[in-house]
This record gives C-alpha cells, sequence and structure tokens, in this order.
C-alpha cells in the first residue's frame, strides 16, 4: 500500500469518530472496514462491522462536542501506525493515543487501538 492511500484511508476512519449520525457513520464504517474487521482496544474487542459500529457509537458520547484528528501516518507493507487525539476545536487534547492496522483489499482488517497512560 503505498503511503497516500494509507493517509486517506486513516482520514476516513477517524472521520468515523467525528459523525454523529448512525447511519452516515455505519456506512463509512462499512468502506472503511473489511466485513470481518477486528477492532480492538482496552475497552473491546469487537468483530465484524456491526459491532464495530456498535462499540464506536457507544464510545463516542463521551466525545461530545470534540473533534477526533490524526498525526503522523507511517506505513510498510499493509500496516500503519498513526497517532491520534481527541478534544475540543482549538484546544488541548482530551485523550490521545495511537493505532495499529493492517490493510487489506483497500480496507482495514485488523486494527489495535492503544491509549497513551494504558
Amino acid at each position: 500500500m503505498d503511503a497516500q492511500t494509507a493517509v486517506e484511508l486513516v482520514g476516513k476512519y477517524i472521520s468515523i469518530w467525528n459523525t454523529a449520525e448512525k447511519r452516515s457513520r455505519q456506512s463509512l464504517i462499512e468502506s472503511t472496514f473489511t466485513p470481518d474487521a477486528v477492532y480492538v482496544d482496552p475497552n473491546v474487542t469487537a468483530t465484524g462491522t456491526t459491532e464495530i459500529g456498535k462499540y464506536i457509537g457507544d464510545a463516542s458520547w463521551n466525545f461530545v462536542g470534540m473533534h477526533f484528528t490524526h498525526g503522523t501516518v507511517l506505513t510498510h507493507h499493509d500496516l500503519v501506525h498513526f497517532t491520534w487525539q481527541v478534544g475540543p476545536i482549538g484546544g488541548p487534547p482530551a485523550v490521545s493515543g495511537y493505532d495499529v492496522a493492517l490493510f487489506e483489499g483497500g480496507g482495514i482488517t485488523r486494527l489495535y487501538g492503544f491509549f497513551n497512560g494504558h
């Protein structure tokens, strides 16, 4: 996977977290993740786009009024590492971390999220 494609897919993933409307968010999830994708972070292991959508929808209530962004995207082969942060627009991040993802067939097939401090 080339670096530009990786950056675009990471941007699409981050936009999922910034999409409040459930149907729009689920549509983004289904176009970003493979159908059998696995999402893992310290709070959950979710398998498939339906479970991933439920988790992100439930978790996003913790971030009302905040905005997710990502930092540098590093890639080699089909692996991607990127930092992310969430906080009020123009304010300091409330939470930050990094993710490692495996891309296959143009989508995320595995994503492992880490929270700074955990």
